[in-house]
């Protein structure tokens, strides 16, 4: 499952330099997340840094469009990293 930032945000920059894999761009109006790049943090912490640092309540959700497994995510940090 990849992340998304909704709505919600308010552009504050916690985000963006939280993420471990540089899945996180400021967008047309607000921050972004690249959906081949994020991996929930899996791989690098136990919990997405990027919600653990934002100020607004539910703002970063799972993307109910990018549905992955823990598995699935661990191949992709292993992937991103050059592990394979």
């Amino acid at each position: 499952m990849a992340l998304l930032i909704t709505e919600k945000c308010i552009n504050c920059d916690m985000c963006d330099p939280e993420c471990p894999n540089e899945a996180i761009t400021f967008g047309a109006e607000i921050y972004e997340i690249d959906p081949d790049k994020c991996t929930e943090c899996v791989g690098h912490y136990e919990k997405p840094t990027c919600q653990s640092v934002c100020p607004i309540t539910n703002c970063i959700i799972i993307d109910p469009e990018h549905q992955e497994t823990n598995d699935e995510l661990l191949e992709k940090f292993v992937k991103l990293q050059g592990l394979v």
